[in-house]
């Protein structure tokens, strides 16, 4: 008789501490008491409504705030243990920056899209299990966004928090392993080294473009403002090529002609098999788009093979 009240004391206690985060997310710092919950405590409560407060968190305007209230309540350990481990990782003797704090940082400057919140909250999981120390004394963590997505797949299994919304949990997945990609961009990338970044990202790109943006935090202005201006450079020559490619073909007109003198090829269905796969070259980055018509008779000419010729 005894195990209905214990499970309802488990849920109001959990309860307790999500509507404490909520509250530090959505109006700053909470001056409740702090309830330190269990596992079975947050096992009482059911997943959706689980999902439900740590939406608001995430959220809130005070995110930050709200994330600290889900660490001295014991949720964060209980629920998100990968998340946890960066709660001081990187500091000190290793003369690199809190990972936690950082984290924090990033959710508080992201867009208030709940898919690059929750990506701005795992991008840098994989820190944790990467870290290494070069004889220099240099930090790196080689591979984290790979490790990260990794282990955002085994948190999600066991935790099952996007299973009802498989398009977030795709996204925030993405997020994590594309987020460096962005911030590799130096202003010498070609034409079809843009294009081919816009393609791979895919529907994805903006929610990317700004999670690179928010994941910006040094303290010298400077450095923040060349960071972010790279950024945005990256996103204006995506635009300006995209109108581009929507006013102009990839291939130049008399394409099909000249392949036909050069390789006596007389109209028919093959030429536009050649075309077709031609511009399928030029869309992967292979070629670039709208050269002389002789480039790609050229090109053609050298993979006769791979064109059936």
């Amino acid at each position: 008789m005894a195990e209905p009240s214990v499970s309802s004391a488990d849920r109001d206690r959990a309860v307790g501490a999500l509507e404490r985060a909520v509250f530090a997310a959505e109006r700053g710092l909470a001056d409740r008491p702090v309830v330190v919950v269990s596992a079975s405590d947050l096992a009482a409560v059911p997943r959706e409504n689980l999902r439900a407060c740590l939406d608001r968190v995430m959220m809130g305007d005070h995110p930050d705030e709200g994330l600290d209230a889900l660490l001295v309540t014991g949720v964060l350990d209980r629920l998100l243990p990968e998340v946890k481990a960066m709660v001081g990782f990187g500091d000190g003797e290793w003369r690199h920056k809190d990972v936690w704090k950082h984290t924090k940082q990033v959710v508080a400057q992201s867009v208030q899209r709940l898919e690059v919140r929750y990506a701005a909250l795992f991008h840098d999981i994989g820190k944790v299990k990467t870290r290494s120390i070069s004889p220099d004394g240099e930090v790196h963590f080689f591979g984290h966004a790979e490790v990260g997505a990794r282990m955002f797949d085994k948190l999600e299994r066991r935790e099952h928090l996007f299973s009802v919304d498989e398009s977030l949990r795709s996204s925030i997945r993405f997020l994590v392993l594309h987020h460096l990609r962005a911030s590799q961009y130096d202003g010498k990338w070609t034409d079809s080294a843009v294009r081919r970044f816009a393609r791979e990202i895919g529907p994805h790109l903006e929610d990317l473009l700004c999670l690179s943006r928010a994941d910006i935090t040094t303290k010298r202005p400077e450095k923040k403002r060349r960071g972010i201006s790279m950024i945005d450079e990256l996103s204006g020559r995506i635009g300006v090529l995209a109108a581009e490619d929507e006013k102009e073909p990839p291939l130049p007109t008399g394409v099909g002609n000249e392949l036909m003198s050069a390789f006596g090829l007389p109209p028919s269905r093959k030429i536009g098999d050649i075309k077709r796969a031609l511009e399928a070259a030029i869309e992967s980055g292979e070629l670039e788009p709208r050269m002389e018509s002789s480039a790609y008779v050229e090109f053609v000419g050298q993979n006769r093979a791979r064109f059936g010729i």
